[in-house]
């Protein structure tokens, strides 16, 4: 099955970042790869850029194999409501897209 990348841009709520991060962190990722079935989910946090200004500065990255990418969106918003949602998040200001496979993984030294 194709593989994927899901990239999502997110901020807190303004003065709810602590509620946030623990959200997130602790909770939304877990519930995600589980009524996802998504195999991996990672946080990171902006500490640099250069040229194009990044709009967020918070962002998850997820794994997902499905057969395209509305798939992966399509699974993702059928099972929304078995995950706890926080207030925390600002939903106004966050994006979600999803990158499909077009080459091979490439590791040092040519494996």
């Amino acid at each position: 099955m194709p593989k994927h990348v899901v990239v999502v841009l997110s901020e807190p709520v303004k003065g709810r970042e602590e509620e946030f991060e623990d959200w997130y962190e602790n909770t939304h990722i877990r519930e995600v790869l589980e009524t996802t079935g998504w195999e991996s989910g990672q946080r990171f946090v902006l500490t640099a850029e250069k040229g194009q200004k990044c709009p967020l500065g918070r962002l998850a990255f997820y794994e997902a194999e499905a057969e395209n990418g509305e798939d992966v969106i399509a699974t993702l918003d059928a099972t929304r409501s078995a995950r706890k949602q926080s207030d925390s998040f600002n939903r106004k200001s966050a994006g979600l897209w999803v990158f499909s496979e077009t080459g091979q993984k490439h590791h040092r030294g040519g494996d």
